[in-house]
């Protein structure tokens, strides 16, 4: 890291362990630069003015090229602009989030870091850039993912994250110096659930394809070829217990969300091939049509009346909405509308609704979470 100041002059006290650079100054007419970069090169930068302008022009340029709805078009602006800076040019992954640590609830302890890529959360952020009309972004993480199967002995062994650059393990820490955010303790790097079973992640990743297809896009081998591994993983382990998209630090279960995912990939699949003029294997529709009969099945509790967030489990969890939104039930099934009812009743609360109620294993209260009210009125829009 490298710190340009320009007519300034530093007094450098080092204490043994760390160095402090200090200096006093009159502040003249004329703007004073201080300018820290992050591996610098030799050659001198341009005039920090030209960067600027290059730099507003980039982000201008790109945002003038969205298509945005006409209600609320600066907020979707503002949100867009958000996603494209957490997607990681170099390599075409997208961050979760840029910090670590900020707590659900201020002084919690549900501090997480998500400076990381989540294949499937990225995949959902990419999919709104997609419905705005850049697409670049969806095809460049596409081609990261193919990357990080291609390194595996299977695609079934896809994990839940990976750091942006690399496919190294991130073991979760905790920095004890560090106070957090308002007094939220612990501060953490890395991220336990790396070595997590998460069998949803295969679903979005072909929906994103699905989407792109819809959407123009040519169906290259290489995104057949990411199709493909992601169904033949979805063959190998969906009738697996797993900790879901909410990722509970308790034993895997059979969760409603993970099974709907798994069929979500299998019918994206069968609808990219049919567009694209691709040869769809057989297996395929029998594979989907059982994973639909087992969901359907053991997913529903009568004495819920709902779909819950488990086999065997009476507890509700927006993410079962899915079951609806992804087409596996008719959004006039009654027993999606029921299950629609019984999350508006249980989990919400005025425009926020929750993620469920159970106790997850951790201490400390629970935050809304905005994806599960979208998920919600996402469901009215469907019912009519």
């Amino acid at each position: 890291i490298l710190l340009r100041a320009p007519g300034v002059e530093w007094e450098i006290a080092d204490d043994g362990v760390h160095q402090t650079a200090r200096a006093e100054i009159d502040l003249p007419d004329d703007p004073l630069v201080l300018e820290l970069s992050f591996d610098p090169v030799d050659d001198p930068a341009p005039p920090e003015a030209d960067r600027r302008a290059a730099t507003a022009a980039h982000w201008t340029d790109w945002a003038d090229g969205l298509e945005l709805p006409p209600i609320a078009s600066d907020v979707v602006l503002r949100s867009a602009l958000t996603l494209k800076g957490l997607c990681h040019q170099p390599t075409g992954a997208m961050l979760a989030a840029a910090t670590t640590s900020l707590p659900e609830v201020p002084g919690g302890i549900r501090n997480w870091d998500y400076r990381y890529c989540w294949p499937r959360d990225a995949s959902l952020s990419a999919c709104a850039l997609v419905d705005l009309g850049s697409h670049t972004e969806a095809s460049a993480l596409l081609a990261w993912i193919l990357e990080r199967v291609g390194h595996l002995p299977g695609p079934e062994q896809l994990r839940p994250l990976y750091a942006l650059a690399g496919d190294e393990f991130l073991p979760e820490a905790v920095l004890p110096t560090l106070n957090g955010y308002l007094g939220s303790r612990p501060v953490r790097i890395g991220n336990a659930a790396d070595q997590q079973v998460q069998l949803d992640v295969f679903g979005p990743v072909v929906e994103l394809a699905y989407r792109l297809a819809c959407a123009g896009e040519p169906v290259t081998d290489d995104i057949w070829q990411l199709v493909q591994d992601m169904v033949v993983a979805v063959s190998r382990r969906w009738h697996e217990p797993d900790h879901g998209i909410w990722e509970e630090r308790r034993p895997p279960r059979h969760h409603v969300h993970s099974k709907v995912m798994c069929w979500l990939a299998v019918d994206r699949a069968m609808r990219i091939g049919e567009l694209a003029g691709r040869q769809v294997p057989i297996t395929w529709r029998p594979l989907r049509h059982r994973i639909a009969g087992d969901v359907v099945a053991r997913g529903w509790n009568p004495e819920v009346s709902a779909y819950t967030i488990a086999y065997d489990d009476d507890e509700l969890d927006a993410s079962v909405l899915w079951i609806g939104l992804s087409g596996l039930l008719p959004t006039n099934d009654p027993r999606f509308v029921a299950t629609v009812k019984a999350i508006e009743r249980d989990l919400r609360k005025g425009p926020i609704v929750y993620r469920y109620r159970l106790d997850d294993g951790l201490p400390g209260d629970e935050g809304g979470f905005l994806i599960c009210s979208a998920w919600l009125i996402e469901a009215y829009v469907m019912m009519g």
